[in-house]
């Protein structure tokens, strides 16, 4: 099954999820869980160790390269990460040239039986880059902020992905970076009850200390417990 993280914008704890999310397969649910970092600001890869600087990730598009030999092991067991540089940063213009819409999902489809679970943390914006990862996910994560705006925003994407040819992916919403304290939020959170990730300086700690929440706070703390309810809808969702 693939799962990917996306947002048509940044800011939203995108990346942050993404790491969680893959830890939260490889260790509550003990999978063998690939997290495929295609962001070209490599978040996701700083937060679990990845220290390459070079230009190797684009490689396993084009495939001048297997991309199950850039694939790192992680301090975490049953989770590898096929890291991120900034060669990806001109994927976009790559998916473009190339015109292969389903390239991605050949390239994915090379890494699954390796894997129980992809998940992909994907680069902002409704793009070509977006388009070939709607394809190949079996689920989409949309981390959004408590706003009408990100409602409609998120409306915008259902319509996109509806229109699409070809397989429809599954779209989970979760509420990212929640101030119960706001009213805004609050509303939102009661008019809409999707999965909520609160706002809390744990989160922000994971660059910190560049490991994922769960290794850094007891299991029955909030913000472990807030990223383990929504691992569970998400695989609640992919057995749909």
């Amino acid at each position: 099954m693939i799962i990917a993280v996306y947002s048509s914008k940044g800011g939203v704890g995108k990346s942050t999820l993404a790491v969680n999310l893959a830890w939260a397969s490889a260790t509550l649910s003990s999978r063998r869980t690939l997290l495929w970092d295609l962001d070209g600001q490599a978040a996701a890869s700083y937060i679990l160790g990845a220290e390459g600087t070079g230009k190797k990730a684009q490689s396993s598009i084009t495939r001048d390269s297997d991309p199950t030999k850039l694939v790192e092991h992680t301090e975490i067991a049953r989770l590898d990460l096929l890291p991120a540089d900034r060669s990806l940063r001109d994927l976009d213009v790559l998916f473009h040239d190339l015109g292969k819409r389903k390239r991605l999902a050949k390239v994915a489809g090379g890494l699954e039986h390796d894997y129980d679970r992809i998940i992909i943390d994907c680069p902002p914006g409704l793009t070509d880059t977006s388009d070939q990862i709607l394809r190949a996910a079996n689920l989409v994560v949309v981390p959004l902020i408590p706003s009408a705006l990100s409602r409609r925003a998120f409306e915008d994407l259902e319509e996109h992905v509806g229109q699409k040819k070809g397989p429809d992916a599954r779209l989970l919403p979760v509420f990212s970076m929640v101030d119960r304290r706001r009213a805004l939020h609050r509303a939102e959170l009661e008019r809409l009850k999707w999965p909520v990730i609160p706002m809390a300086s744990a989160y922000e700690r994971m660059s910190e200390e560049r490991a994922p929440i769960g290794e850094l706070y007891p299991r029955k703390s909030p913000p472990v417990e807030a990223i383990a309810l929504v691992w569970r809808k998400v695989e609640r969702a992919l057995t749909k």
